[in-house]
């Protein structure tokens, strides 16, 4: 069974999120919320989920750090991160990539588009 984590510290983004990913959970996919940095960071050294959907200007922590704690600090390379933010200059892309997100998306987004990414991350028939 997979499980995706929604780090977001907007409440209506992350329901959004949830929802279009709520055909998943028939397909055995367990979804877990952080509304904060701090929060996600500990669901993923506590779950490591398979999957992190991460917005990057959250409080406690920023979705960078988190990225860079699971990643470099903890070791945790397996962990697929996708960014999804409103930070869309060349600056934050390069230091994503530096940090080593996986998959970077700046909002708006298409939700159809983000089903569809985490459906070939996840290798999940749909």
């Amino acid at each position: 069974m997979a499980t995706i984590l929604i780090a977001d510290d907007e409440p209506g983004m992350r329901i959004l999120i949830e929802q279009t990913l709520e055909p998943l959970i028939d397909k055995g996919v367990e979804l877990l919320l952080a509304n904060d940095g701090k929060q996600a960071l500990e669901i993923i050294k506590r779950a490591k989920p398979d999957l992190v959907l991460l917005d990057v200007m959250m409080p406690e922590m920023s979705g960078f750090d988190v990225c860079n704690s699971a990643k470099n600090i903890l070791g945790m390379k397996d962990v697929y991160i996708l960014i999804l933010t409103a930070k869309g200059q060349k600056f934050d892309k390069q230091m994503a990539k530096d940090i080593g997100v996986n998959h970077y998306i700046t909002k708006p987004f298409d939700l159809d588009e983000l089903l569809e990414k985490v459906v070939n991350i996840l290798g999940i028939e749909m």
